[in-house]
């Protein structure tokens, strides 16, 4: 294989990468976030300064909470400064594992462009967050991989995490709303706080399910071939293929794309015109190491194969 092959194909898929595909839990989520957003601004042109809300977003590893986060604070930054409202903007920060409230905070003051020294106080470092946050006039905090915010999950630490949310919530001068994006254990924070969990909107992203997705996931491999200038193989487009790949996804959605990338790659490796299962067997292949007898893109009783084991081979 040459390397303007392997070059080329890096370059390619970095492209497919950035095109997000709009699925049907996107647009609810967007419409409460822009509907938060008019609120807060509301609020600001009136000279108001009345608790913000926010939004907390669960669900298991790989359903594209992530994704779906990335786009919409993108799409509304693009729609803050195309409305006359540029003076506004969000921030969004990953949060750190091990998570404490210190680092934390200083995780969002680089993020505001703000350089701190790691011998303050925790108490310092959110002041001085609290006090960029208004100079910036930021709207909202996004905190993804919310669920590190709890890791410990003592009460002690419940505490300190949801007090910390409630007051930039609710501080007099400028309230901010926040976004928690994460796997399910960020409920255990909202559950153990009727305060803060008033002041959300929560939403859940369900795990895909074969009888139910499996046509919307075959659109899906679809566009991707019409954007990857491939042809979709006979074998891809049959109903029995959706179902194979949501199950080798372990019904993640985000998984789904990610496996369809992983394809699509190794069909321009191969320089094939064709997308076909061959080349699905092949990515899933890559990333699990497999044998043949536990590709879910290979054997005819594929909801045997737990997909979330990776080395599975027939014992000797």
């Amino acid at each position: 294989m040459s390397r303007d092959r392997i070059r080329q194909t890096a370059r390619r898929i970095a492209l497919l990468r950035d095109h997000f595909i709009h699925h049907d839990r996107f647009g609810p989520l967007e419409d409460r976030f822009l509907l938060l957003i008019e609120k807060r601004l509301a609020d600001c042109e009136a000279g108001r300064t009345g608790e913000a809300h926010g939004i907390a977003l669960s669900g298991l590893s790989g359903t594209g909470k992530t994704s779906a986060m990335d786009q919409m604070m993108a799409r509304v930054c693009k729609w803050l400064n195309n409305s006359g409202h540029e003076d506004f903007s969000n921030v969004s920060i990953r949060v750190p594992s091990p998570a404490t409230l210190k680092f934390v905070g200083q995780t969002l003051l680089r993020a505001l462009g703000y350089q701190i020294s790691s011998e303050r106080q925790a108490w310092y470092i959110w002041d001085l967050v609290r006090h960029h946050l208004k100079e910036r006039k930021i709207l909202f905090v996004h905190l993804d991989e919310a669920q590190h915010l709890a890791s410990r999950g003592t009460r002690h630490e419940l505490n300190s995490v949801a007090s910390m949310l409630k007051t930039l919530m609710t501080d007099p001068e400028w309230p901010v709303g926040i976004i928690l994006s994460g796997t399910q254990e960020l409920e255990d924070i909202l559950n153990h706080d009727p305060q803060l969990a008033r002041r959300m909107d929560t939403v859940h992203f369900e795990s895909l399910s074969p009888v139910a997705h499996s046509n919307d996931v075959l659109d899906l491999v679809e566009t991707y071939c019409c954007k990857a200038e491939l042809e979709p193989g006979k074998d891809i487009l049959e109903l029995m293929h959706g179902e194979r790949l949501i199950h080798a996804a372990a019904n993640q959605f985000g998984l789904v794309i990610v496996l369809t990338l992983a394809a699509i790659e190794q069909a321009y490796l191969a320089d094939a015109p064709l997308l076909t299962r061959a080349h699905f067997a092949k990515a899933y292949h890559l990333r699990t190491s497999c044998d043949d007898t536990f590709n879910p893109f290979i054997i005819p009783d594929f909801v045997r194969i737990d997909a979330r084991q990776v080395f599975s081979r027939e014992k000797r």
